[in-house]
């Protein structure tokens, strides 16, 4: 399911975000109120997002630490609103799509702090760039097995109205609403919308305990070990990979690698999304089956390559390295 904006491009009707764990459980079972990012929502002024995100988790499986480390700074957050019994998912599965939020608007970092219209825990969850505001999660009855992608991504359509089917609504801790500036626009909460003079303004001072303030830190390192900074030599190496193997293959076929410019285009196009530049993937790609949970769903990857069409060999060796 795809629509076009008023300039001709594809964007996601059925949208979705691969995440890590343990953060994509904690959004879909209405711990985590905040998801940050680095970059604001897709949402109603370029037409990506309108409502429900759908929630994919990410291939690496969570160490102790990590998961401990997340638990541990939202039992803290949780207390500080009178929360003390919250119940954390039992398992954080892994490639697998969870369920959907609402994304109901984004906020600056410093924006959502000042905000005294949340609860105090929440404030607290701005630890990023840009957060954006999720409420109505529900979870899949049974999570579905696929592959996920980079950025904001379209879900398959059959993938779509089959997940749909088996939504669960989910009881959170402490649902909140998050207040509208402009009650006649249901996405109106964006940043600079608060009308805040940040400047004048400061975040307000919350006694901190040894407690929580350990639990901040340690929430802050556990999400930096998946920081772009970090993973910058691992994603620059990946695509020499791929283009040292290409000029291989093309030269056991008797073929010039700088006389086919229209494969160098394309494999210049997988090597910016490989290293994040493009941050939404719109569907004009070629699908390559794949497996799923759903009796009779002939399910296909969320995620498929740019350039699977024109050189095939490659395509392996890239799908290996992709999730």
């Amino acid at each position: 399911m795809r629509g076009i904006d008023q300039n001709g491009n594809y964007y996601p009707k059925e949208a979705c975000l691969t995440m890590h764990q343990p953060w994509a459980s904690l959004l879909v079972h209405g711990i985590k109120r905040i998801e940050g990012r680095s970059w604001p929502a897709p949402i109603r002024e370029n037409l990506v997002l309108e409502g429900r995100l759908w929630i994919h988790a990410a291939s690496k499986v969570p160490d102790e630490a990590t998961i401990n480390a997340m638990e541990e700074f939202y039992r803290q957050i949780y207390a500080l609103d009178g929360i003390t019994d919250l119940k954390f998912p039992e398992h954080y599965p892994v490639s697998r799509l969870l369920g959907c939020v609402e994304v109901v608007g984004c906020l600056r970092r410093e924006e959502l702090a000042c905000w005294m219209a949340v609860p105090e825990g929440v404030r607290l969850e701005a630890l990023t760039s840009f957060c954006w505001l999720c409420e109505r999660p529900q979870k899949l009855l049974d999570p579905l097995k696929m592959r996920g992608d980079q950025g904001v991504y379209n879900l398959d359509m059959k993938i779509a109205e089959a997940a749909v089917r088996c939504l669960l609504p989910v009881e959170s801790p402490s649902s909140v609403k998050f207040p509208l500036p402009n009650p006649q626009d249901s996405y109106s909460l964006r940043p600079g919308s608060l009308h805040l003079n940040i400047s004048e303004v400061k975040e307000p001072e919350v006694e901190k305990s040894p407690s929580l303030t350990t639990a901040i830190a340690g929430a802050v390192a556990a999400a930096t070990q998946f920081s772009k900074k970090g993973q910058e030599t691992t994603k620059a190496a990946v695509p020499d990979r791929k283009i040292i193997h290409y000029e291989m293959t093309k030269k056991i076929e008797g073929m010039s690698l700088q006389n086919d410019k229209r494969v160098t285009n394309a494999d210049s196009k997988a090597v910016d999304k490989a290293e994040g530049k493009s941050k939404f993937v719109y569907v004009r790609k070629h699908r390559q089956p794949g497996s799923n949970s759903l009796p009779g769903l002939n399910q296909q990857p969320a995620g498929p390559s740019l350039v699977s069409g024109l050189f095939p060999k490659v395509f392996l060796i890239m799908s290996s390295l992709h999730d």
